[in-house]
């Protein structure tokens, strides 16, 4: 598996992660065999947040850290914070440089670790107060629990914002794609026809990003809308489902590891985090490193997912086909 550096911060990375916030909802065992089978395909970069299982699937990591001496140097651990939820939803955000390093604490103290290697606020806070990011981030820095910095769900401006109060370069945002679910890459693309796709809803992260040398993770790469489902074999994404399933039969592969190579093929060197828990699946999705979509192929796969949206038609005019009336 090839790695990327992160943001241009020298951290070198699987061009794949695996997140873990469902690794609590198996046995440790389970749980064991699926880090190390991330391990073993090239997977070297580790996703958590404090609020996955309410703590319990880092705990879960830092047991395991604790069964294998010496896999805390062959890997990288990102985790993050900001929500304050109960059992249904998220009651706040909380950002205070307080709440910040408290959260630091208490995840190192779960993953049985010395410092967390990338943290990240998990959303944008409304109530965010800069200076005070700045001064957790810069008090965690010096004191060697956190080594990089990022955010999660943060549009340009957000981003653009933070960072003007801090002394470290965020390196990474985190936010949702998939190949059925673009919003992220849309505003940069000229084959959308609706007045509604041609309104920039994010600020043009993915570009301002690009221009800033910052990482985009993403998360769900399988899956559609806002914790829609995935795509395959989704009755709403007939055209989708084809084209993937076409082109995973020509090479050999499965429709899963033509979704990450999609991914993967773009310039940005987006990283996809994949979230299964089943060791068979990374084995089979760290396959689409070995894949490379022509130019041809990646725009056919995302006209399709526009097609089944009724935002193009697939087959009409270079600029993309017909507006609907």
């Amino acid at each position: 598996m090839k790695h990327i550096s992160l943001g241009n911060s020298g951290l070198m990375a699987s061009e794949i992660a695996l997140g873990c916030m469902r690794m609590c909802r198996k046995s440790l065992s389970e749980a064991e065999e699926l880090v190390l089978t991330a391990v073993d395909e090239g997977i070297n970069y580790f996703d958590h947040a404090d609020v996955y299982g309410f703590g319990a699937s880092e705990e879960y990591f830092g047991k395991i850290l604790k069964m294998h001496p010496g896999l805390r140097d062959k890997i990288y651990i990102q985790s993050k914070c900001t929500l304050i939820r109960d059992e249904e939803k998220t009651l706040y955000l909380d950002t205070t440089k307080k709440h910040i390093i408290e959260s630091v604490d208490a995840s190192l103290k779960r993953l049985q670790t010395d410092h967390i290697d990338t943290w990240l606020l998990h959303h944008p806070d409304t109530l965010i107060e800069p200076e005070e990011v700045a001064e957790a981030f810069s008090e965690l820095h010096q004191s060697g629990k956190v080594r990089h910095f990022g955010v999660s769900n943060f549009k340009s401006m957000d981003i653009e914002f933070l960072q003007s109060c801090l002394e470290q370069k965020l390196i990474v945002n985190q936010m949702q794609l998939s190949i059925a679910h673009t919003d992220v890459i849309d505003s940069s693309n000229s084959i959308k026809l609706n007045d509604e796709d041609n309104i920039d809803h994010n600020g043009s992260v993915l570009t301002y990003m690009r221009i800033k040398g910052m990482t985009l993770e993403a998360w769900s790469p399988f899956q559609v809308r806002f914790y829609g489902g995935v795509f395959m074999n989704d009755d709403s994404y007939p055209t989708l489902n084809s084209v993937v399933n076409r082109m995973a039969e020509e090479k050999n592969v499965s429709p899963s590891a033509i979704a990450i190579a999609w991914i993967l093929r773009h310039p940005a060197k987006i990283q996809p985090m994949i979230g299964t828990t089943n060791p068979d699946r990374v084995r089979d999705i760290c396959t689409a490193c070995d894949i490379e979509l022509s130019r041809a192929e990646w725009y056919e796969l995302y006209r399709a997912t526009l097609t089944d949206e009724g935002r193009v038609q697939l087959g009409n005019s270079a600029t993309g086909g017909v507006p609907k009336k």
